[in-house]
């Protein structure tokens, strides 16, 4: 087992996250902690995109390109975070998580994991 790998457990069970995946830019899957139900291609091919939508609708308004993209549903929130240039961590926690609360342990894991993928 990768240390990526390890550090992706102990997120997930930091965050009580149902599914944690870290996705590189092209949607390709590093490593992830996913229902079984789940299409591991789809889900970080999608989620690739949705931030990738976020990082062009922005800079179009002359924004700067965000670093994170909140989805919002009566059942979850999925939260997609760069890491670095290279790559994103996506959760999907319940809707009781306030993501303010996770911001430390988001932000601790993708300073390691940053140093993984460079």
């Amino acid at each position: 087992m990768t240390a990526l790998v390890e550090m992706v457990r102990a997120l997930r069970d930091v965050t009580k996250a149902e599914a944690i995946a870290v996705v590189n830019r092209d949607g390709g899957i590093v490593a992830a902690e996913l229902p079984r139900n789940v299409s591991q291609e789809t889900f970080s091919i999608m989620c690739a995109a949705i931030l990738g939508a976020g990082m062009t609708a922005a800079t179009e308004l002359g924004h700067t390109a965000p670093h994170r993209v909140l989805l919002e549903s009566d059942d979850a929130t999925v939260v997609i975070q760069e890491i670095g240039r290279r790559a994103m961590v996506v959760l999907v926690v319940p809707p009781e998580r306030v993501v303010s609360d996770l911001d430390a342990a988001i932000s601790r894991f993708a300073q390691a994991a940053a140093k993984d993928l460079d």
